[in-house]
């Protein structure tokens, strides 16, 4: 690994960066609190901000009242200098999102796919409304993350294969970065559902937590030492296919809803579920709130002690110490189920994991999208030089 001299310039990019940063997360402020936090002199915090604002990146925002003397100027990052993108991309809808480089969602769209078959198509489309909506152009896009379910190839970046989604190949990726002209990246859904727990969740700044996707399918989001863990091939966390006893193992892996962990906590098993303690409902998750409102503990034990089985197989090889739930089932159970299925795995399981419900407000695959994408954008705008 190569170094880079401590050259006036380099120092210069460094404490831009740290600035742009403090602003972010702790703006507006004064050049003289910007100065105290970043440790420069009132002067050079002055420089620093001039650079900035001639960069478009920086301006003043307002005023700060003090004692004796002229009101203080407060400076904070400038919104549209970028956007970035977001989709969680599901068979019956596509979610769409546009954030501003604050972190400030300015436009959310859905998009139905009936119809469709070519992805980069779909995409695009679905960018331009978000764009539209949020009244901003194409070009004004700095970063773009995709969620989508199945496996996506950590040397290619391509989707491997999904269940759902078969037009989704090798391929895509390459056309997609093509035909927007903009840094692309696809992500298994559930992952970026665990990285906007991690951000503005239940597992806000935990080092080492795992999502629980409860839903039609299953999923699982593995977060170590503050990073997304994604496994030799990308397949980490696909707890759908975990042997479970007494359940068939698997003779293709190509055929869906073959799993042994799904079989137990998936659609069929849990419909019959609902039905054999007479719960009525239009949907999976409308089944389990029905189940809480009406505190049919029976099926709620039965569902929690069913989703204890992967639970407990988790944490007995990571100890995570922390257990989100979330997906349909996950957030209709809420924290009535998530304590079930802590009791649940206290009682297999030697580490005794935190069982909690998603607090991501909205699509949190769209919001880990959005977050995904900020974090490369930032690194981008914020590293450029003059």
């Amino acid at each position: 690994m190569s170094r880079r001299p401590g050259t006036p310039r380099l120092l210069r990019q460094l404490n831009d960066r740290a600035a742009l940063e403090l602003l972010l997360s702790s703006g507006p402020l004064t050049r003289a609190e910007l100065g105290e936090l970043t440790g420069l002199s009132k002067v050079t915090a002055g420089q620093l901000l001039a650079r900035l604002e001639e960069r478009r990146l920086v301006a003043m925002v307002g005023e700060q009242a003090g004692g004796r003397g002229p009101n203080a100027a407060l400076y904070g990052v400038v919104p549209s200098c970028a956007y970035v993108a977001g989709l969680d991309v599901l068979p019956d809808r596509i979610c769409a999102g546009v954030a501003d480089i604050t972190g400030e969602t300015v436009a959310e769209v859905a998009v139905d796919p009936s119809g469709h078959d070519d992805p980069v198509r779909l995409v695009r489309g679905a960018v331009q409304k978000a764009c539209e909506t949020a009244g901003i152009t194409l070009d004004l896009l700095r970063a773009f993350v995709i969620g989508t379910r199945g496996v996506v190839d950590p040397r290619t970046g391509d989707v491997r294969f999904s269940f759902d989604l078969p037009s989704w190949h090798e391929g895509v990726l390459a056309q997609l970065r093509r035909d927007l002209n903009v840094p692309v990246t696809i992500e298994n859904d559930v992952n970026l559902a665990a990285l906007a727990e991690r951000f503005c969740g239940a597992a806000l700044e935990v080092e080492d937590f795992v999502l629980v996707w409860a839903g039609v399918g299953q999923g699982l989001g593995v977060m170590l030492g503050g990073r997304l863990h994604r496994g030799f091939t990308g397949g980490a966390g696909e707890i759908g296919w975990l042997p479970v006893p007494g359940e068939p193992l698997p003779t293709e892996v190509t055929e869906p809803q073959s799993g042994s962990f799904q079989r137990l906590v998936g659609g069929d098993a849990l419909a019959s579920l609902a039905d054999a303690h007479g719960i009525q409902g239009h949907s999976l998750a409308d089944h389990v709130h029905r189940a809480v409102m009406g505190d049919a503990g029976g099926f709620l034990d039965e569902l929690a002690g069913r989703l204890a089985v992967g639970v407990a197989a988790v944490a007995v090889v990571l100890d995570p110490g922390l257990i989100v739930l979330s997906g349909d089932i996950g957030r209709a159970g809420g924290q009535v189920l998530a304590a079930r299925v802590e009791e649940a795995v206290a009682r297999v399981c030697p580490s005794q994991p935190r069982v909690v419900v998603s607090e991501v407000e909205g699509n949190s695959v769209l919001r880990g999208a959005l977050v995904s994408a900020l974090s490369q954008a930032r690194e981008q705008v914020f590293s450029e030089t003059v």
